[in-house]
């Protein structure tokens, strides 16, 4: 999903188990079963530092924006819609175009978000969820006029934050969640899902999907193995507001680095923290080399086609603008479950045949 050292309109963890579990790299209580079983209730689980306990599957869920979508598309992939009360998280278009739909359909309870895009306390506390699910830990933040997790839990409301996220926005974070938030990579979106699965009494469909998203990764790689890699450059036209010199957002991280790397690629920008985005310039832009052109899609009302040409033209040095080659992304290389979808659609333009 998106770097959170921004603050964006609306708009992309490790699995855990009861309490008495091992403990995971971020300080959580998790395992691997090789067959899923049944989640016995109460299930306690240990989540960023919190103990959270189910006496039952949740019924109504609030989910909070956090400018992600990794939460509300793990939710619909697990077809967990009919628990979901309240979805403030969307954003305009999806590398599964059904996804978009699914979204739209789920109910928003009439939230309403603050000055910093968020769902704002009052409100999260007057729809009486019995869970509140955040992308980070930031999402329970009184400073960004939030309701804290102590201010849930005594009212009788869950809180979960995707685990690979809890270091962030958590100024008193383990150094066990610091690594797992260094560490975010495509694992952490299949984990998510297996987390939600355990959750809600859906582990044999969970590790279903994040099977098959695991093997489509796999095939994918398997395709372009062996072949020179190219260079890509992912660019958000629409999101220049990250970039402090106005550029297009140039889409780095671990998790972006192994979707193009799958694909049969390496990033133009790869090994750089996510939080790069902001600082990246017009004479870094120029010096890149770029073999393919992703061009990034934030609003359904942009124009791909066009936004590569200006691209092109104002970069003419790059030799995806000399042969004229891109394709376009939407959220599948943000945290999420469609790392794979992303992967598939780029290995066609950046490794063709494969």
């Amino acid at each position: 999903m998106f770097t959170r050292s921004f603050v964006l309109p609306s708009i992309a963890a490790l699995a855990l188990t009861a309490a008495a579990c091992g403990t995971s790299a971020n300080g959580t209580s998790s395992t691997a079963p090789a067959t899923p079983a049944k989640t016995a209730y109460p299930l306690t689980i240990s989540n960023c530092g919190q103990k959270v306990t189910f006496k039952e599957p949740p019924k109504r869920v609030l989910i909070l924006n956090g400018t992600s979508v990794a939460e509300v598309e793990s939710f619909v992939v697990l077809g967990l819609q009919r628990h979901v009360l309240a979805n403030a998280q969307s954003y305009g278009v999806s590398d599964d175009p059904a996804m978009v739909a699914a979204i739209k359909a789920m109910p928003t309870g009439g939230l309403k978000m603050n000055k910093n895009f968020e769902v704002p306390a009052e409100q999260v506390l007057a729809a009486k969820p019995d869970l509140v699910v955040s992308y980070w830990s930031g999402g329970f933040d009184p400073k960004k006029g939030l309701a804290t997790r102590g201010q849930l839990a005594a009212a009788g409301i869950n809180t979960l934050v995707n685990p690979v996220n809890c270091a962030f926005g958590k100024p008193e974070a383990s150094p066990a969640e610091k690594r797992a938030y260094a560490n975010v990579s495509i694992a952490s979106s299949q984990e998510f899902i297996r987390l939600l699965g355990q959750i809600f009494d859906v582990q044999h469909k969970a590790a279903q999907v994040a099977g098959d998203l695991r093997r489509r990764l796999d095939a994918v790689r398997a395709r372009t193995a062996g072949r020179p890699p190219k260079k890509v450059l992912i660019a958000y036209p629409g999101m220049s507001m990250m970039n402090a010199n106005g550029l297009p957002a140039v889409w780095t991280g671990r998790v972006a680095d192994e979707v193009v790397e799958a694909a049969g690629g390496t990033n133009s920008f790869g090994g750089q923290p996510s939080e790069a985005v902001s600082s990246i310039n017009k004479e870094q832009l120029a010096a890149a080399q770029v073999d393919v052109l992703v061009v990034g899609a934030f609003q359904p009302s942009e124009n791909p086609a066009e936004q590569a040409r200006k691209l092109f033209a104002e970069y003419p040095q790059w030799k995806a603008s000399r042969t004229g080659t891109y394709t376009t992304v939407a959220d599948g290389v943000f945290l999420g479950p469609l790392n794979a979808v992303a992967a598939e659609k780029l290995a066609k333009v950046v490794q063709p045949g494969a």
